[in-house]
């Protein structure tokens, strides 16, 4: 599996990039990059993937993807809708880590900060108040000149750092293949599954997707994933029932066949092996 190399440009006036994007479909593919990549969701939601992790994202995520480390941040189709009122924010800093010199991570000061990037490889999230520290940091940061970015962005890596409820997205054993160039076929598959995951997708549609046979297809998928498609169809299914849940419109009973499960009991089954909750209880913590 593929990514794209993305190429990370500076303003010569910068060390990095601070960004904000104003449309979802920017960068709105799966790709990667040398620099280090910390994004904060002013404003949006869709699914997220980093590495062989998947989940929802909304507004307010704090995500921290180590360098080369493969990700997507697919906004929900209501955003690409042309009379839509649905609009994304959201604040994105590329940084090498060796942007501020060769050894200046090997300061015994900057420990913490060298664990952390290392740590990142598998991509953080970040959540309750350390987030919103953080995002206010990264808001005074997009409008920060000068010294007091750099400032700012060892706050922010400094409070990230110290918080011990980090939570790891990708696995240890994820691994990703830079020999084929697959991009094309990865991205292709996923927007496929994304845009059909409401219903039954045949295992010969999807191959006829990525151009190869059946049993291929099936081999292929695993080996670049760690999953098998049918798993990674019910992670999409299941995020997308946490959103339903928490918009509060369909009964449980609805939500489980508009999002594709055939029964309520395997519904049931696979919500709370993926997110540790049954599907009310979930919907209790959003919902008042």
């Amino acid at each position: 599996m593929k990514p794209q190399l993305l190429k990370v440009t500076n303003e010569p006036t910068y060390s990095f990039s601070v960004r904000q994007d104003l449309h979802p479909y920017i960068n709105n593919l799966w790709h990667y990059h040398p620099e280090v990549e910390l994004i904060h969701i002013r404003k949006g939601s869709g699914t997220q993937f980093i590495g062989d992790n998947i989940k929802r994202f909304n507004t307010g995520d704090v995500v921290l993807v180590g360098a080369h480390l493969p990700h997507y941040w697919r906004y929900d189709d209501g955003y690409f809708e042309p009379d839509t009122d649905l609009s994304a924010d959201a604040a994105v800093i590329h940084f090498a880590e060796t942007f501020w010199g060769e050894h200046f991570l090997n300061l015994p000061e900057n420990k913490p900060i060298k664990t952390l990037l290392e740590k990142a490889k598998r991509g953080i999230y970040v959540s309750g108040a350390t987030a919103k520290t953080v995002a206010a940091l990264i808001k005074k940061m997009v409008e920060a000149e000068g010294l007091q970015r750099i400032i700012i962005l060892m706050e922010v890596l400094s409070t990230i750092a110290g918080c011990n409820k980090l939570t790891f997205l990708s696995s240890i054993g994820f691994r990703h293949d830079f020999n084929d160039v697959e991009n094309e076929r990865i991205n292709a598959i996923y927007e496929y599954s994304l845009a059909n995951f409401r219903r039954k997708i045949q295992l010969s549609e999807i191959a006829d997707v990525a151009r190869i046979s059946e049993n291929s297809f099936c081999r292929y998928f695993k080996s670049r994933t760690r999953k098998t498609y049918s798993q990674f169809l019910i992670e999409i299914r299941v995020g997308d029932a946490c959103k339903l849940l928490i918009e509060n419109r369909l009964s449980i009973k609805q939500i489980c066949f508009e999002c594709g499960f055939n029964n309520l009991v395997g519904f049931h089954k696979y919500f709370k092996l993926i997110t540790g909750k049954s599907p009310l209880s979930y919907q209790r913590e959003y919902v008042m």
